[in-house]
């Protein structure tokens, strides 16, 4: 939690924006204007500007016992009609009213939810692994060297102007979900307990990896990089051309110097600060009885214990749910929940009988692969949006059901609404980018596809540009693929027949 002199300057702020959230409802700001401040506190105004957005910030994604308290009394409170899980471990309230977003932001505060800097030019909510800590096989627990580095970005977001936002992410070298490879700023742990560190890598237009700056950070230096980056990226980043003013540019801006401009900049901070992390990860000293084998249900590496991932279709999180697994766990020893980049949401430290409740309690989400597919909230919600990326995907799971296509022969898919890549759509196994294609000189509701993308650990690649399909073809594309696949499985019909995917792929174009 920060100090008092941060929360007093912090409640002031939100003060200060429920007032301007009333003069832009009486039309007094621009949208624009409006934007550049709200953002700051992680609020917009949707795409009807008389309803707005609230991102509420989750370090790592760890939804705690009381920060779920938090979030189903604010929706019985102020009948919340929407929840969103989103890809950077965050939960977004929508189709608020203007009255309703700052008291929100001043009653979250209690739980440990502090949404500076959820949008706008800063610092964004650090993710992590999101079983990171419980997760079999990992290197070591890197959640609390998330919440360490959301604690430095708040407190020194007043003091930096960047040109635009700051992603950062930490995996726990078991599994890559969160990006590292290609966020702003990516810490791999290792087996030999230190950090590997990419930089300058993101999505969106002229998507690039990162680049692999050390091997070797320990983990107590760990906000020397960070402010090292954030350093260079105020000194050289592009203040003019928002589009290009993102860290990937430093890569073109800096060229062949970036790693070694970088590197001085982390010895420069390690000489001017005192920012050592002495860090000892809590321990789960719970212990269970009993097994139960489920698709939805992981072991830990605690004994005894483990996880249910639970997957609402398009992270479309049921308003009701979260008061529903309040009432459940609350009573639980050490449960809390996570959640992930791929927009589902992790109950851990279970034993098998609280599991088999939380399954019974979660049983309206995915069920097949294709069904944990991804998407943004989509431009019947966002203001930016090109296309409805959720009733995209949620047409292609009806259709796929009703066709009966058998489980893994469809990957999930990553829809995005627009080129922003907010679902990740480059790193899908498929990808769809919201877009417009021509049809008798008239434009119409399109997406481009992108094929080939992972984000596995060590093999994180970019799906290859593919042909533009009408959005209506889509499902009817998806069930096609799936019924060719249904006898081998995507991954060995898709690798094995690239003749019969692309004449298929082909038909729709």
């Amino acid at each position: 939690m920060m100090n008092e002199q941060w929360l007093k300057i912090y409640r002031d702020e939100i003060d200060a924006f429920s007032e301007k959230i009333t003069a832009f409802q009486r039309g007094e700001i621009e949208r624009k204007d409006y934007k550049g401040f709200s953002g700051g506190l992680g609020s917009y105004a949707q795409r009807d500007p008389q309803r707005h957005m609230l991102r509420l910030r989750l370090p790592g994604g760890r939804l705690t016992v009381e920060r779920l308290k938090f979030i189903s009394e604010a929706v019985a409170a102020y009948d919340i009609p929407k929840l969103k899980l989103t890809t950077c471990e965050s939960i977004q309230m929508h189709d608020l009213t203007a009255t309703q977003v700052a008291p929100i932001l001043t009653g979250a505060i209690g739980c440990g939810i502090l949404s500076k800097g959820g949008g706008g030019d800063n610092p964004r909510n650090v993710m992590c692994s999101p079983l990171s800590g419980v997760q079999m096989g990992e290197c070591f627990d890197v959640m609390p060297y998330a919440e360490a580095v959301t604690q430095y970005c708040l407190s020194i977001c007043r003091d930096i102007k960047m040109p635009r936002k700051l992603k950062i992410s930490f995996s726990n070298g078991i599994e890559d979900s969160v990006h590292t490879a290609f966020r702003d700023m990516g810490f791999c742990a290792q087996s030999n307990g230190t950090f590997s560190l990419t930089i300058c890598g993101g999505l969106g237009n002229n998507h690039r990896m990162g680049v692999l700056v050390d091997e070797a950070v320990k983990p107590s230096e760990v906000l020397y990089y960070v402010k090292a980056l954030i350093d260079i990226f105020c000194t050289h980043g592009n203040y003019e051309n928002r589009a290009k003013a993102r860290t990937r540019y430093l890569q073109e801006i800096l060229g062949e110097n970036l790693k070694e401009t970088y590197l001085a900049a982390v010895a420069a901070a390690k000489a001017e600060a005192e920012l050592d992390l002495e860090i000892t990860p809590a321990q789960i000293v719970k212990e269970g009885e009993g097994e139960i084998s489920d698709a939805r249900v992981i072991p830990q590496k605690q004994k005894g214990l483990y996880a249910v991932k639970y997957h609402p279709i398009g992270g479309d999180l049921p308003v009701g749910k979260p008061g529903e697994l309040y009432q459940l766990i609350r009573d639980m020893k050490s449960v809390e929940g996570r959640v992930g980049p791929n927009e589902t949401m992790y109950i851990i430290n279970l034993t098998a009988a609280e599991a088999e409740k939380v399954l019974a309690a979660t049983n309206d989400g995915a069920v097949t692969e294709f069904e944990y597919s991804s998407a943004c909230v989509g431009a019947t919600i966002c203001q930016q949006g090109v296309r409805d990326s959720q009733g995209l995907l949620k047409a292609a799971v009806a259709a796929v059901r009703e066709a009966s296509i058998p489980d893994r022969a469809l990957p999930r898919i990553v829809v995005s609404g627009c080129v922003s890549s907010c679902a990740a759509h480059q790193a899908g196994a498929i990808g769809f980018q919201g877009t417009v294609k021509a049809v008798e000189g008239k434009p119409q509701p399109a997406f481009k596809m992108f094929m080939g993308g992972s984000d596995a650990l060590g093999n994180a690649k970019f799906g290859e540009e593919g042909p533009v399909i009408l959005e209506k073809d889509i499902p009817a594309m998806l069930v096609e693929l799936g019924k060719a696949a249904s006898a081998q499985g995507w991954v060995k019909w898709s690798s094995e027949n690239k003749n019969i995917l692309d004449d298929i792929i082909a038909k729709y174009a």
